[in-house]
């Protein structure tokens, strides 16, 4: 298990929009855009809609979830396809971090927890595939403390560094990776609490 235990995110592209969908400590992720998201209305006059009355259009349901013990607390939860679960698993928690926390069948699927969030293994099986080389269709992030050691764990477990550790306005140290199976995922260090509007974003957490 990784010393900082990491919290998961999945970006979500929609309609030409990127949605991240954080898993954050001590909370459900209320008020999460996920889904297809309505088109924005024409601007009149130089003004533009708020983005709280956009998100307010596109909410999932914010109450807690119901415990169950089969399935991952997280109300956000990506499956991902592996050719071999069991080798995914192992490397998984060896290069990432991650733990194991349920197990079906002998290689069939897989449950992860990685710190607050979580992800599913799937098998190979009908319409699923993994990731085809050349091509990415999805990315997943992963909040840690400390984005340089734990690339450098993921480096020794020979996993492929994308982008080394770098610091960006927003106040993320990230670096990015492809794993055993050619998935992709981004892991994010918080260096300080930047609000959008300082990078041209908008709205907030």
């Amino acid at each position: 298990m990784c010393r900082h235990a990491p919290s998961l995110a999945v970006h979500l592209v929609v309609d030409q929009l990127v949605v991240s969908a954080n898993r954050l400590p001590a909370a459900t992720a209320a008020g999460v855009v996920v889904g297809r998201v309505a088109r924005m209305a024409p601007r009149k006059a130089g003004r533009r809609r708020s983005l709280r009355g956009r998100r307010a259009q596109a909410r999932i349901d914010s109450a807690p979830v119901r415990p169950n013990r089969s399935i991952p607390p997280a109300p956000v939860v990506p499956v991902l396809v592996y050719p071999d679960v069991r080798a995914a698993v192992a490397w998984l928690q060896a290069a990432f971090g991650f733990e194991e926390r349920v197990r079906i069948g002998e290689a069939h699927r897989a449950q992860l927890a990685a710190g607050d969030g979580a992800v599913i293994l799937g098998d190979v099986r009908g319409e699923r595939r993994p990731p085809r080389a050349g091509e990415e269709t999805h990315a997943v992030m992963v909040r840690v403390e400390d984005a340089r050691g734990h690339c450098e764990r993921a480096r020794g477990h020979g996993a492929t560094i994308l982008m080394e550790p770098t610091d960006f306005e927003y106040g993320e140290r990230q670096y990015r990776v492809e794993d055993l199976a050619g998935h992709r995922w981004t892991f994010s260090e918080t260096l300080r609490d930047a609000a959008p509007q300082e990078w041209g974003g908008e709205g907030g957490w």
